[in-house]
């Protein structure tokens, strides 16, 4: 088949990097992006229990005073688990499509933008590549270590376009101007074990925490914005862990999550829902994931739009729709909006991606590339 994309991609598909991914794909992607003339920085950062993670950032500088348009993404991909009609991480092509862990979710992509820049004068402007190896875990060490970086060497993108896999049911009907935020909240009620039988020696746990639930699970948080749907609130864990039936626990914990939209912040929910945990004799202990963002539609949206219409006819809803990518973190450094590939087959086995997508991402790549360069 003939493809420019297709080789970049079968080449960082063969590359086992379930999260965190480290060594061997960081190899290849730099093996790519070297003869394109881009210099390559690559840093190991973090401790266990969330480390080490390696990440990569690479800048092919244009003219002193040029414009500086940023890729983003990521090499990690989740554990391919059983079931694949071929190896995952050995790419095969049957019939147009190309099968393996990340074809989609985001090696296709980071192929596209490759093959992109080599389209791109260097006298056009400065392009960065924004990598890590942990969007698919905890992202502690990742993107945020990759910003420091950014900053320390002056190298902040005036633009950055993320390519994780936005598309729905075809290649351009969807991109991504913003996110919600994430929170997720550990509740405890400590309780006073004993024998059921003598409650008063007791102190049950359990009436405590599901009364919290209740208030919990009741509230509306809010009723959406323009771009954002309503922010959620959900129960995703109830545990006391007694194994004998004659025994009044000592302690029971649930967890929730919240996505929220720019009506909210993350603090601000953990707050409320401190004050309604200690109300029922609890504590809560948050741990926030990213504030929500918007990118308000202007001038980039625009030239992302143009660029996927000239290519595939469509015209890209703006959506702020799904869960959370590390466009949460770059978002502080400056505008960013996430374009990519058909996400129907992210995450799943036998996960696969269009060749002639592979290609069509390229050039709207290098479309977007040079108008955000010539500004």
């Amino acid at each position: 088949m003939n493809s420019k994309v297709l080789p970049l991609a079968e080449a960082l598909i063969a590359c086992p990097s379930v999260t965190p991914a480290a060594g061997l794909v960081f190899d290849c992607l730099e093996a790519q992006l070297r003869p394109l003339g881009f210099e390559v920085h690559r840093a190991i950062s973090g401790e266990p229990p969330h480390g080490p993670v390696e990440n990569l950032f690479a800048v092919r500088r244009g003219p002193e005073g040029s414009r500086h348009f940023g890729f983003a993404g990521h090499v990690d991909v989740v554990p391919p688990g059983e079931g694949w009609t071929s190896a995952p991480f050995a790419p095969e092509v049957r019939g147009e499509l190309l099968y393996g862990r990340g074809a989609v979710d985001m090696k296709g992509s980071i192929a596209a933008m490759v093959a992109a820049v080599a389209e791109v004068p260097q006298d056009a402007g400065t392009i960065s590549f924004t990598i890590t190896g942990d969007e698919e875990g905890p992202a502690i060490h990742g993107t945020v270590a990759l910003i420091e970086h950014m900053r320390a060497a002056n190298a902040i993108p005036d633009l950055i376009l993320v390519g994780e896999p936005t598309s729905v049911n075809r290649l351009g009907d969807m991109m991504k101007i913003g996110r919600r935020g994430s929170v997720n909240i550990w509740l405890e009620v400590e309780g006073g074990e004993g024998h059921v039988a003598y409650p008063h020696l007791a102190n049950n746990p359990i009436g405590p925490l599901v009364n919290m639930l209740a208030e919990l699970n009741a509230l509306v948080l809010d009723e959406g914005t323009d771009w954002f749907q309503p922010s959620n609130l959900e129960i995703t864990d109830i545990t006391v862990g007694n194994p004998a039936t004659n025994v009044i626990p000592a302690k029971a914990t649930a967890r929730l999550s919240i996505r929220f939209n720019d009506l909210h912040s993350g603090q601000e929910l953990a707050d409320r829902v401190n004050a309604i945990a200690a109300k029922h004799g609890g504590t809560a202990r948050p741990m926030i994931s990213g504030e929500a963002f918007l990118t308000p539609p202007g001038a980039f949206s625009a030239m992302i739009a143009d660029a996927v219409e000239a290519e595939t006819g469509l015209r890209p809803e703006a959506s702020t729709t799904g869960g959370t990518s590390d466009a949460r973190f770059l978002r502080a450094l400056c505008p960013v909006i996430e374009f990519g590939l058909c996400n129907a087959t992210m995450h799943k086995r036998d996960e696969a991606v269009a060749v002639p997508d592979l290609d069509a991402l390229a050039r709207i790549y290098t479309r977007v590339a040079k108008a955000a360069l010539a500004g």
